[in-house]
């Protein structure tokens, strides 16, 4: 008898969990998806610039970037480890994820702090080798400051090349 009153209470308490779940996967208030999509476009002209320094305002002076190397700290740690890589890069495209952004903490049209995933394609040139494609995903997290977005973290991947 404890067992099926135990069953009964799991499954209850799932049955409740369940749409909570699928609502994780609602999409955004179509406007301010809009917006990211927007901010995004401006990120990529940014990168495909190849200016350090233009890359530095898409970030806090706190920001981290989670690389394939493991993690840099700091603003000034990202530009100078930007300019010692020697990499150009080119068609930088993010593209948001449908269900992106997803606000933190407060709610409504003064939310201040949000992450977003989704996913990029860039080309790539290095000193002795490229230019060469390179794609994968990406997940970030933006404040606000005033009325600009900055990265406060970035984690990135790179999805491996099919094979033939």
């Amino acid at each position: 008898m404890k067992l099926r009153s135990t069953l009964a209470v799991v499954g209850s308490a799932i049955s409740f969990a369940l749409p909570t779940f699928a609502q994780q996967t609602d999409a955004p208030d179509p406007r301010i998806h809009q917006q990211f999509i927007a901010l995004f476009k401006k990120f990529d002209e940014v990168w495909n610039s190849n200016d350090h320094a233009a890359w530095a305002k898409l970030f806090t002076d706190d920001a981290i970037e989670v690389t394939d190397m493991g993690p840099i700290y700091g603003r000034d740690a990202l530009v100078k480890n930007w300019e010692n890589l020697k990499l150009q890069f080119s068609d930088h495209v993010i593209t948001v994820d449908q269900y992106s952004p997803h606000m933190i903490g407060v709610a409504g049209p003064d939310f201040n702090d949000v992450w977003v995933n989704g996913k990029y394609s860039l080309t790539v040139k290095g000193q002795n080798f490229g230019p060469v494609e390179k794609k994968g995903y990406l997940s970030l997290i933006l404040v606000r400051e005033g009325d600009v977005w900055k990265t406060r973290m970035l984690i990135w991947n790179v999805t491996p090349a099919e094979t033939k």
